[in-house]
C-alpha cells in the first residue's frame, strides 16, 4: 500500500554448522551417540573382513603345504588368528595409553592435540574442590582411594588392555610358531620361551613404531593444518600460534 515504508526482511543468522541441514533426521540415540556407533561398526565390519579374508589366506597355505583345511570355527580358535588379532590390538591400546598419558606433562607449542603451553588447564583442575558438586561423578564425592584411582583410570583400563592383548598376542604366537615348529621338525616352545624371541618383539615393534610415528604426525600437522568441525583441530582460522583445540 502507498505510504507505508516497505517491510524488510530481517537477515537470516548464518548457520555455522559444517552439515546446517538435516541433523532432525536421525534418530535421538544417533544424534548423541553417533560417534561410537559409527567406530563400532566400523570395527565390526573390518573384523569380519579380517577373519574372512584370513581364513581364506590360511587355507590356502594349507594347501600348498598338502595340509588339512580348517573350518572357519578352527582358524578363529587358531593361534595363527589370535596371533594376528591382538599383536594389532596391543599396539593400539599402547599408543593411546601413552598418548593420554605423555599429555599430562608435555606440551607443544601450536598443536591441537597439547594443553597450553603456558598456566593451569581445566583438566588440571583438584577434582577434591568438586566434592560437594552433586552432579559430579561418584568417585569424586567418594574422595579418598577412590578418588586417587579414578583420576588416573583412563590410562590403567588402557594399559590393562594393553597387558590383556600383549599375553594374548603372546600366546596365539606362540601356537602359530609351534605349528610352523612341527610342520618343519623343529622343537616345540613354551609361550615364556616364545616372548624371548626376536620373532615375537618383530611382530611388536612393527606395529609399535607405526602408532608412535602416526601420534607424531597428528601433533604436527595439527599445528598447521585444519579440519573444520573436528575437535580434534584448532578453529581454521586460529594462528598457527594457537596452542589446544579450544
Amino acid at each position: 500500500m502507498r505510504g507505508q515504508p516497505d517491510v524488510v526482511a530481517a537477515p537470516r543468522e548464518r548457520d555455522r554448522s559444517v552439515w546446517p541441514r538435516g541433523e532432525g533426521r536421525w534418530p535421538k540415540f544417533l544424534r548423541k551417540n553417533g560417534l561410537s556407533v559409527a567406530a563400532l561398526l566400523l570395527f565390526l565390519g573390518s573384523f569380519i573382513g579380517q577373519a574372512l579374508t584370513g581364513f581364506h589366506v590360511a587355507n590356502e597355505q594349507a594347501r600348498v603345504h598338502h595340509d588339512i583345511p580348517a573350518t572357519f570355527g578352527q582358524y578363529l580358535a587358531s593361534g595363527d588368528f589370535m596371533e594376528a588379532v591382538f599383536e594389532n590390538w596391543e599396539s593400539e591400546f599402547l599408543q593411546i595409553a601413552l598418548f593420554v598419558v605423555l599429555t599430562k606433562f608435555l606440551r607443544q607449542r601450536g598443536s591441537s592435540e597439547s594443553k597450553a603451553t603456558d598456566g593451569p588447564s581445566d583438566v588440571d583442575e583438584d577434582p577434591n574442590e568438586k566434592r560437594g558438586d552433586p552432579n559430579a561423578p561418584w568417585p569424586v564425592r567418594r574422595g579418598g582411594i577412590v578418588l586417587a584411582l579414578y583420576q588416573r583410570s583412563l590410562s590403567l583400563a588402557l594399559l590393562f588392555l594393553f597387558a590383556l592383548s600383549f599375553a594374548l598376542h603372546a600366546v596365539g604366537g606362540a601356537s602359530k610358531y609351534n605349528e610352523e615348529q612341527l610342520r618343519h621338525g623343529g622343537e616345540v616352545v613354551t609361550t615364556f620361551v616364545y616372548v624371548g624371541t626376536a620373532q615375537f618383539w618383530f611382530e611388536s615393534f612393527q606395529n609399535w613404531q607405526s602408532e608412535f610415528f602416526s601420534i607424531a604426525c597428528l601433533v604436527l600437522l595439527s599445528i598447521v593444518l585444519r579440519e573444520r568441525g573436528s575437535p580434534q583441530s584448532k578453529p581454521v582460522a586460529a594462528p598457527h600460534s594457537t596452542t589446544g583445540g579450544g
